[in-house]
Order: C-alpha cells, then structure tokens, then sequence
C-alpha cells in the first residue's frame, strides 16, 4: 500500500471535512468545494501552498514532525488520527520481518492462562484484526454471529450481526477506524490490503466508512449486545498489549456487578460447564 497515496488521501479527506467554523476562520460566502481550501489549510499551518499541494499529491514524502504537527493542529486532529498522520510518514518499527509475517500463533502461557477464566469472555486480536483465541465464553457469548475469525468480516459479512450488536452502526464506524489505524502502524501488511480488497468488494457501507478516513486505537469501552438466548448484554472491555507478541492484543470482558448483565454471563458460563462437563 502505497503511503505517499494514503497521506495525501488522508489530508485531503480531512481538509475537505474541516469546516471553516471548526478552524476559527470567519464565513466566506458560497463554495464550490467542502472544507477547507487547500491555501486555507497551509496558510493555518504555515506551509506554502505549492508545498502543501506537493504533499497533497504525493509528490513530498519527507515533511518534518514540525510540519506534521502543523497540520495536525490547523486541522484540530484528534490523539489517533495525529498518531495515524505521524505512522504514515514514519512507519513504526515493528519487529523483524520474519516476526511479523505468516501465521501468528497465541504463547502457550497465554492460553494456559485464558483457559482457566469461566467468568470473564476474553479473546486474543492479531496484528490482520484477527481472533487468534477466544474462551469458551466469549465463544458463547458470540454464538450465531458467522465469522468469528476476524472483527471485520463479523460486522460486514454476517448479515446476524446487525441484530447481534445493539449499536451495529456505531460498531462499524469504529471497527473501519481501527483498521484505518492498524494500516497506518503497517501499510504494507499483505494480510490487511487482502482484507481492505475483500470487504470494499462486498460492502458499499464499508467502502463509504473507509473513504472517510477517521482514525481509532482499540480502547477501553463499553459494548452492547443481544445474545440470542439471553437477550441484551452490557459489558466493559478492557484491552492490553501482549508483551510477548507486541502485534497482538488480550480483550477481557466483564459486566458490572449485580446487574442483569452479570446474570446473564453467570447464565451462559454454566452452559459452557455443562457442555464441558
């Protein structure tokens, strides 16, 4: 995936989507265009027009962290999509590359430790929005939705899923933004590009959502869902980094105390006791 082409996307669609309200600058009369003119942004940043409209293009792939920080804060970018903007011209630095390509695979530890939650739902994320491993709650608690294997392909190719998530558009929104993050950390993952193809080529709703390019870090949240046996479920989830895979992501589920919530997980644990039983 070409970053040159995925900068200049992303300060065009940005600027376009930046009103001159949200910038502090007065009203200009009718506009042809939306957002902000091109002059507009690099005179807020202190850049050139030509040199804006290079970057634009593609055509400056070295802005410094002074600029980037500019343009940043002319287009009042939030913590991830300026995280996003840095990625994009200075790629982190990932392990070898050995190390993160081909199949991942969770630490024997890790499942050892997963294995022996009852209460909790909990599951492993991998570096393509992967499910690596998943209790057998949380396995529960997802049943019915189709494609499990992946985040992406839960929301957009599982018709059940917009009866499973209670807040379905939301969750889209926020799933297309924490790929749009996860191709910024690595833009030339082949595993991402794949899916990125698959799910523009079946989803209009994703390819619109993608298009917008906004920017989400996997964070502490709370999730909505209608389980099919159960009914709704409200859970906290909570996410940490793999030390050991610094690729992969642990989530842990839990419901808040005495709620109904809590009851039902406490309800679909003993299912999977007794199924193992």
């Amino acid at each position: 995936m070409d970053n040159d082409r995925l900068l200049g996307d992303f300060l065009r669609t940005r600027r376009e989507t930046t009103s001159l309200e949200d910038v502090g600058l007065p009203p200009s009369g009718r506009r042809r265009t939306p957002g902000l003119r091109r002059e507009e942004l690099a005179m807020l940043a202190g850049v050139s027009s030509d040199y804006y409209i290079r970057l634009e293009q593609g055509r400056e792939r070295n802005p410094s962290q002074q600029v980037l920080t500019a343009l940043a804060e002319a287009l009042r970018l939030d913590a991830d999509a300026t995280d996003y903007l840095y990625e994009l011209v200075h790629t982190r630095a990932w392990p070898p590359r050995a190390d993160v390509r081909g199949p991942e695979h969770v630490s024997p530890a890790l499942l050892q430790l997963m294995a022996g939650w009852h209460s909790n739902p909990a599951f492993v994320i991998g570096r393509g929005l992967n499910v690596l491993a998943a209790t057998p709650l949380a396995t529960t608690l997802y049943e019915g939705v189709a494609h499990q294997e992946n985040c992406l392909k839960l929301v957009f190719f599982c018709p059940s899923s917009r009866d499973f998530y209670l807040d379905w558009e939301e969750a889209a929104a926020y799933k297309v933004a924490e790929l749009r993050a996860a191709v910024g950390r690595d833009p030339g993952n082949p595993d991402l590009i794949q899916l990125i193809e698959e799910l523009s080529e079946h989803s209009e709703e994703f390819r619109s959502l993608w298009a917008r390019h906004h920017v989400r870090t996997r964070r502490n949240e709370v999730k909505r869902f209608r389980h099919r046996d159960v009914g709704p479920v409200t859970v906290s989830w909570d996410v940490f980094t793999v030390n050991s895979a610094p690729t992969q992501q642990l989530i842990v589920m839990g419901a808040e105390p005495d709620s109904t919530s809590e009851r039902a997980l406490a309800h679909l644990g003993r299912t999977v006791a007794r199924a193992s039983a």
